[in-house]
């Protein structure tokens, strides 16, 4: 039980990362992260969505009629959605601001409606907070990092402190949408190779 209990946990953070193994969840990924804080923030948000929704879907798999479920399940997943959002604008308003439209677009982000159809609707209530908590921190660490590569570059900083002095000439290009898809590219081939290692 221990040990399956880790292997849903663990595959979030590497044989089934979001962006780079499943490859879903793209919008947000190319979108919000331009920085390291906005990737954590969007993140975050996810996380708590994918273990609320993961955690409701299994306590109400039984209940759910089949022919509703879908359904069922975005109702559950929108209403963990307004209560991140109204916690960010309480809490982190500047963070919301700057993620915008792609906080309430989290409702309809694959990776949540997928973890509550694949996994929650078919398992355990320990079993799907795992699975939630998992694959929630690896979009996290996912978004986290793309979001320091395109800050370092495309702006020569990280957190806004300043790295490389006043000669440094940034790639504006990384923190625009085409350098959004070519790091996304480079770091999928680097988890390919990684992974076939």
């Amino acid at each position: 039980m221990a040990k399956s209990l880790t292997q849903e946990f663990t595959k979030g953070l590497w044989a089934e990362i979001p962006p780079f193994r499943l490859v879903l969840g793209l919008c947000p990924v190319l979108g919000v992260t331009t920085t390291m804080e906005n990737g954590i923030g969007m993140g975050l948000a996810t996380t708590f969505v994918l273990l609320g929704s993961n955690l409701i879907v299994s306590l109400l798999r039984k209940v759910i009629p089949a022919k509703v479920r879908i359904a069922c399940f975005i109702i559950i997943i929108a209403t963990f959605v307004i209560a991140v959002e109204l916690l960010m604008q309480a809490f982190a308003y500047v963070l919301f601001l700057k993620l915008g439209v792609f906080i309430p677009l989290i409702v309809v982000n694959c990776i949540v409606l997928g973890r509550a159809e694949a996994f929650a609707s078919k398992n355990g209530v320990v079993a799907s907070i795992a699975d939630g908590l998992g694959i929630g921190l690896g979009f996290t660490l996912s978004l986290s990092a793309l979001g320091a590569v395109r800050e370092i570059l495309g702006t020569g900083t990280f957190f806004g402190i300043e790295l490389f002095g006043a000669s440094f000439q940034p790639f504006t290009f990384m923190v625009q949408a085409p350098g959004a898809f070519m790091a996304l590219g480079l770091m999928l081939c680097g988890m390919n190779l990684v992974g076939s290692k």
